[in-house]
C-alpha cells in the first residue's frame, strides 16, 4: 500500500504538465470529509491516506504519495438534492430563505448562485418544497461549505432521531400556482389574487370580496 500523507489544494503550484500526467481517485463527499481513509487511484495502486485531522479533501486538490508520485483527487457523483427556485413564481431570496433554515440544522450545504445541494433526506425535502421551492434528486458532485466542519464532525436532520431546538420556521409566502411550476404540493391556505379573474389549472378563480 502507497502510503499519502500530504495534500496540495487545488494543485497550487504545479506545472499543468504534471496534473494532466498525475493519477486519478475518483471520492464522494463521505470519504473526502475524511483524514484517513484507503482508496484506490487510476492506475490500480492501492493508497494509504493519512492526512492532519480536520482536513477536507476537495476535488481538484492534489494528494502526494510517499514515492513522490501525485495523484490528482475528482469529487465523484453521487446522489443529492438539488433545490432552485420556482421561476414562475418565486424568487431567488427563497434559496436565501432555505439556506437559513438548513443552516439552523446543521446541514452540509453547497452553495451555488441559482441553487443550494444537500445530501437526500425526505423530511428535509418536503420542508423545502413546503417553501414553494423546487427539489429535485439529482447525481451530481457535492463540495458543501467547509466553515464548521473542518472540526471533522457534521450534523445531518434524520427522520426519528435526535431532536434539535430551532427557531421556527417563517411562514411560507403566499404564492398562486400555475402551469409551469412544476413543484407539486397541496396547499390549506388561501392565496392573495390581483383584482383581475385568474385561472389556475382550469378553474376560474374570482376576486375576493372586500
Amino acid at each position: 500500500m502507497l502510503q499519502v500523507s500530504k495534500i496540495m489544494p487545488q494543485g497550487a503550484g504545479l506545472a499543468p504538465v504534471l496534473l494532466k500526467r498525475a493519477a486519478t481517485v475518483e471520492l464522494d463527499w463521505d470519504i473526502r470529509q475524511k483524514s484517513r481513509f484507503e482508496a484506490t487511484d487510476s492506475l490500480g495502486r492501492q493508497l494509504g491516506i493519512f492526512l492532519p485531522r480536520g482536513t477536507l479533501v476537495r476535488g481538484g486538490d492534489v494528494l502526494v504519495a510517499e514515492d513522490g508520485s501525485l495523484v490528482k483527487v475528482i469529487a465523484a457523483p453521487q446522489t443529492v438534492l438539488r433545490i432552485t427556485a420556482c421561476t414562475s413564481h418565486g424568487s431567488p431570496f427563497d434559496l436565501t430563505r432555505a439556506a437559513y433554515h438548513l443552516g439552523n440544522r446543521h446541514v452540509p450545504i453547497e452553495l451555488k448562485p441559482d441553487h443550494l445541494k444537500i445530501e437526500p433526506d425526505h423530511v428535509l425535502a418536503e420542508m423545502l418544497r413546503s417553501m414553494h421551492l423546487i427539489v429535485n434528486e439529482v447525481s451530481e458532485s457535492f463540495e458543501p461549505e467547509g466553515g464548521a466542519y473542518r472540526s471533522g464532525g457534521h450534523g445531518h436532520a434524520h427522520e426519528g432521531g435526535h431532536d434539535h431546538a430551532h427557531a421556527p420556521a417563517a411562514a411560507p409566502a403566499l404564492h398562486v400556482h400555475g402551469p409551469d411550476c412544476s413543484h407539486g404540493h397541496d396547499h390549506g391556505h388561501d392565496h392573495a389574487h390581483e383584482a383581475q379573474p385568474v385561472a389556475i389549472q382550469g378553474h376560474p378563480h374570482k376576486p375576493h370580496s372586500h
